[in-house]
């Protein structure tokens, strides 16, 4: 289903957000209110995230970007650790022919240094997959930090100064085009569950001018209501860019 599907015929779709990014938080406080182990909270958090996908389209989001594992999360139990990688396995397995089906590119950001061979192996093959979709793109950030990816851009100009590429400083435009979101639309909404309000070195660059939501749900609790819930106050805001609306100039008698 495309962005522009959710629309009546003839009318327009859905005043944004085009980009929404949410950082899938509370896996663990939600197995422990009901006695279960942290193992069990990641998996019904893996059908929020299909519940969430399949209703961001009818809201008009044409980039969902969620935040799976960071580069902070491998000092987490080596038990909890393997466990996200192999939701990772089963995820890819059960759900790749139907994003595929569904026109869902498939875009993993992070760094592939240190990921086990086989979960490299199956990113790369996701990505293959579905690279030829463009009715609507999934960013999963997986083995990622916001902080990372920035020293990672800067790097990639340094590269290219060094080998003679470009004798030019680096500036905004090749930080933006040297991270892993490069060529996704400009973020317009983060969303983040559970009730914790902090970015956790999440998209830092790209979260500029984003509106922040922060709603008081556990992430296997999530789905279309919620994501519908914090796109209504989106459209709720008033979005100035550091700029200041204008007041329509006073008549005088």
């Amino acid at each position: 289903m495309t962005a522009d599907s959710a629309a009546p015929s003839g009318s327009r779709p859905p005043a944004g957000p085009r980009h929404v990014a949410i950082i899938m938080d509370g896996n663990g406080r939600w197995a422990k209110a009901r006695g279960l182990p942290r193992a069990v909270g990641h998996r019904e958090g893996v059908q929020a995230l299909k519940r969430t996908i399949q209703a961001a389209p009818d809201l008009g989001i044409q980039c969902l970007t969620v935040f799976g594992f960071s580069t902070e999360n491998w000092s987490r139990p080596p038990d909890e650790v393997s466990d996200l990688m192999g939701l990772v396995r089963t995820y890819v397995a059960s759900d790749l022919a139907r994003l595929e089906k569904a026109g869902v590119r498939l875009r993993v950001l992070g760094r592939r240094e240190g990921l086990p061979a086989d979960i490299a192996a199956i990113i790369e093959r996701a990505e293959a997959q579905t690279a030829h979709n463009d009715k609507f793109l999934l960013q999963v950030a997986f083995n990622y930090g916001g902080r990372a990816d920035l020293i990672d851009a800067a790097r990639r100009h340094m590269q290219r100064m060094l080998a003679g590429e470009t004798i030019e400083l680096i500036g905004e435009a090749d930080i933006t085009d040297g991270l892993a979101t490069a060529g996704s639309p400009p973020l317009d909404l983060i969303i983040r569950t559970s009730g914790e309000q902090r970015l956790s070195n999440f998209l830092l660059w790209e979260a500029a001018y984003a509106e922040l939501v922060f709603q008081d749900v556990l992430w296997p609790d999530y789905g279309p209501k919620a994501l519908e819930e914090a796109v209504l106050i989106f459209r709720q805001r008033e979005r100035r860019y550091g700029g200041r609306a204008v007041e329509p100039a006073r008549v005088s008698a």
